[in-house]
């Protein structure tokens, strides 16, 4: 697979076309930000580890029913996956309270919810990602009610799927932000990416923070902790 112009640099990621139309190529990189990019700095190995960690993953969640835009792990820090149109919506879903959830509503972090909560943010830079519900969604045309639905279906199902995996880790899956798109068909499939950096993941008997949250608030042992992260998901599956 010959990888062609670059596409698109984002914040953790770069795409670049392929001399197939309907394959991309996602190149990994160790930059972090944090605050919608007003905190920046590298975490030495990012890219690897969560290129790694996101394909693994995936292919666990396609033999469970969930689609995703995983195609081939080409290398460490590069993916082959399918050419999508993202839609314009952040998917998080929360199992515990913590980080925005608890800040916006003022409530201690920790607390474990009675079911999964389901919430949209509105993929846009320039307004900060501003939360969104459905009739929103509707309005701003971001996405039809079936897709929405099937997105809500997918993204519930992951949950069960990842508390699943991460438990057999001895870690405990907080929330997650992630993404879906449409791929030539029409049909909605998962991508983006899941790792630390869209995980909130705490070690189940300390509650030790193993994620992005490390950087965010200057814990230290960044690195460590995807790479600890990385080592027991390898071990439990």
């Amino acid at each position: 697979m010959e990888k062609k112009n670059q596409l698109y640099e984002g914040k953790a990621k770069k795409v670049f076309e392929t001399d197939d139309p309907e394959v991309l190529i996602v190149s990994y990189k160790d930059d972090a930000t944090a605050f919608n990019g007003q905190k920046k700095g590298s975490i030495t190995g990012k890219g690897v580890i969560n290129n790694q960690m996101s394909n693994l993953l995936m292919r666990v969640l396609e033999t469970k029913g969930v689609p995703t835009h995983y195609v081939e792990e080409l290398n460490e820090r590069e993916t082959a996956v399918k050419r999508v149109t993202i839609l314009p919506l952040e998917v998080i879903i929360r199992n515990i309270s913590a980080g925005s959830f608890s800040k916006r509503y003022g409530v201690e972090e920790g607390i474990v919810f009675d079911a999964p909560t389901i919430e949209f943010s509105y993929k846009n830079d320039d307004l900060g990602d501003p939360l969104i519900n459905d009739d929103h969604i509707y309005a701003l045309k971001l996405c039809t009610r079936e897709e929405l639905e099937t997105v809500k279906k997918y993204a519930f199902l992951v949950n069960d799927l990842l508390k699943e995996v991460w438990g057999r880790c001895g870690i405990t899956l907080v929330d997650f932000k992630i993404e879906f798109g449409r791929v030539k068909d029409g049909s909605i499939v998962l991508a983006d990416e899941i790792s630390p950096d869209t995980c909130r993941l705490w070690d189940s008997e300390t509650g030790k923070k193993l994620d992005k949250d490390r950087f965010r608030r200057d814990l230290g042992g960044v690195e460590e902790a995807y790479q600890e992260v990385m080592g027991r998901l390898k071990q439990a599956l």
